[in-house]
């Protein structure tokens, strides 16, 4: 017996050693160096990094920058964990001038899985504002559009506002219309203007949809970001700000020069990754205006955000809410997933049930990109304001 009960603390003993070598493995922190070579961009003189991550500046092209170590070589070395996954891309400074494939044309993120100390060496020909001698975005607007220009809120930065008419809203001057207010506003209808050259289509698709009858016919109000995205589109003040800029100064300016139905049952919300959390903050926080919200690839509970407590702490009446969440599976989007689990068994919790006033769908090989997202929004829209 005592044989037995020695053998069995030996394998215990193994397998906590096991644990903590895979737990050191995981958590040790590796050294990433990034190297850019490209000899178009010695007019620059600056050359940035943005990504996935806080240290990549999440998303902002003109935050991290590369150092110059001569007219043609950009580098820069970062600290992170092991088993993290990483997406970015080069800019020099703004979207309109990030790096380009030898093609010229807009590529994909590049993509690391932290292992282990790596040197990362990308060779750049092309950047984006030389798209008139290599290539060129053509504006697709699908329908008429109107635009805003340089609409201001207090403690925020000023940001321009499109908005998207659908097929019929001229043949009958007595129609009013639902309205869909999307955030990052430039990577929805136009390829000219998103960032990455491919836009959401919601155009595209939502006019095809209002003619075959599927959804009803809708605005669509597209607000544009600006380099503090991150701040704006989340639990923050700039975030506060920003929807007060919406419901305060922006919808009532819609419904002043459109033909609107402004009321919140007619009145939804919707956006991407960091897009999505501050749907859902809108949706929740601000339930007298909105009625409904997407939520494509949420960031809900990451990093040093999460809304999630928010949700969880709440204790009043159950919300009488539409809620929309999707994502994807391949990269950035693995990273969000338990956020997103957590926030799906909250709102379960709170009295919310699937399909009925909580829809959710998971596409195991999507990526966190306007692609994957234009191929979702039909199904979205469809939820929202499909005809019965």
């Amino acid at each position: 017996m005592k044989s037995t009960k020695s053998h069995s603390f030996c394998y215990f003993l193994i397998l906590i050693i096991i644990i903590i070598l895979l737990s050191n493995t995981i958590s040790a922190q590796h050294k990433i160096s990034v190297t850019v070579i490209s000899n178009s961009a010695a007019d620059s003189q600056k050359v940035f990094i943005t990504g996935s991550h806080p240290y990549l500046g999440n998303w902002n092209p003109s935050e991290i920058e590369l150092n110059k170590i001569d007219d043609s070589t950009f580098q820069k070395s970062f600290a992170f964990s092991g088993g993290e996954i990483l997406e970015f891309k080069f800019t020099k400074g703004s979207w309109q001038k990030e790096a380009l494939t030898e093609k010229g044309e807009v590529p994909g993120n590049y993509v690391v899985n932290v292992k282990g100390d790596s040197s990362l060496v990308f060779k750049i020909k092309f950047w984006r504002n030389e798209l008139s001698v290599i290539n060129s975005f053509k504006g697709q607007i699908t329908g008429s559009v109107k635009y805003h220009k340089n609409i201001e809120g207090e403690g925020i930065l000023p940001r321009d506002v499109i908005v998207w008419l659908p097929p019929d809203y001229n043949e009958n001057s007595q129609k009013r219309f639902p309205v869909l207010y999307m955030h990052d506003g430039q990577n929805i209808v136009d390829p000219s203007t998103s960032y990455f050259g491919v836009d959401w289509q919601i155009d595209e698709i939502a006019d095809s949809l209002i003619r075959k009858g599927e959804i009803e016919s809708i605005i669509i109000v597209g607000i544009n970001n600006t380099n503090e995205r991150g701040e704006d589109y989340s639990p923050s003040p700039n975030g506060e700000a920003y929807m007060k800029l919406i419901t305060e100064k922006i919808k009532p300016m819609i419904d002043a020069n459109y033909r609107t139905l402004p009321d919140r049952k007619n009145t939804a919300v919707g956006g991407s990754s960091m897009g999505g959390i501050i749907s859902l903050m809108m949706v929740w926080e601000y339930t007298h205006v909105f009625s409904k919200a997407i939520c494509m690839s949420p960031a809900f509970k990451i990093g040093n955000i999460d809304y999630v407590r928010a949700v969880n702490e709440y204790s009043d009446d159950k919300k009488v809410i539409l809620i929309y969440i999707d994502n994807g599976g391949i990269g950035l989007e693995e990273r969000l997933q338990p956020g997103i689990d957590d926030m799906l068994k909250t709102l379960k919790e709170k009295g919310f049930e699937y399909e009925k006033d909580l829809f959710w769908i998971l596409d195991k090989e999507a990526e966190h990109n306007e692609a994957a997202w234009a191929k979702r929004i039909p199904t979205a829209l469809k939820i929202l304001f499909g005809k019965t």
